[in-house]
């Protein structure tokens, strides 16, 4: 079963780089979609459907956890996956992360195949 997946960081490049790695990684996705910050990852939710979000923390205009804070609120996308793939790695962020229900946290840099199992298990448990 393929996979959408919303890839969330304000580095354009960074984006690519993760899309490239998860399509090397084999997790099967259907479409990818991106978005610059949390603003408008919201905007891409409201017109399509996504089965996984990806999201780096630190963003502009809204970052990653307030994002996902309003994810939450919302009774059709507050069961989305959500993934943190970021270079912030305090443990008070990681703490505040997970009590928002994020299913992972990927410290940037990382390995393809962290990526592929971390996703391939999260999507594994909410089939």
């Amino acid at each position: 079963m393929a996979f959408n997946v919303l890839i969330v960081d304000d580095s354009m490049a960074m984006r690519s780089v993760i899309r490239k790695v998860i399509s090397i990684s084999g997790f099967d996705v259907g479409t990818f979609f991106e978005a610059g910050n949390g603003k408008e990852a919201l905007e891409v939710l409201n017109g399509q459907w996504i089965d996984l979000v990806l999201s780096d923390i630190n963003m502009p205009e809204m970052d990653g956890l307030t994002f996902v804070k309003k994810m939450r609120e919302h009774e059709i996308y507050k069961n989305i996956p959500v993934v943190m793939i970021t270079t912030e790695g305090s443990q008070a962020c990681i703490d505040e992360a997970m009590s928002l229900g994020v299913k992972g946290y990927i410290q940037k840099p990382f390995m393809p195949e962290v990526i592929k199992e971390k996703l391939e298990e999260i999507m594994e448990k909410t089939r």
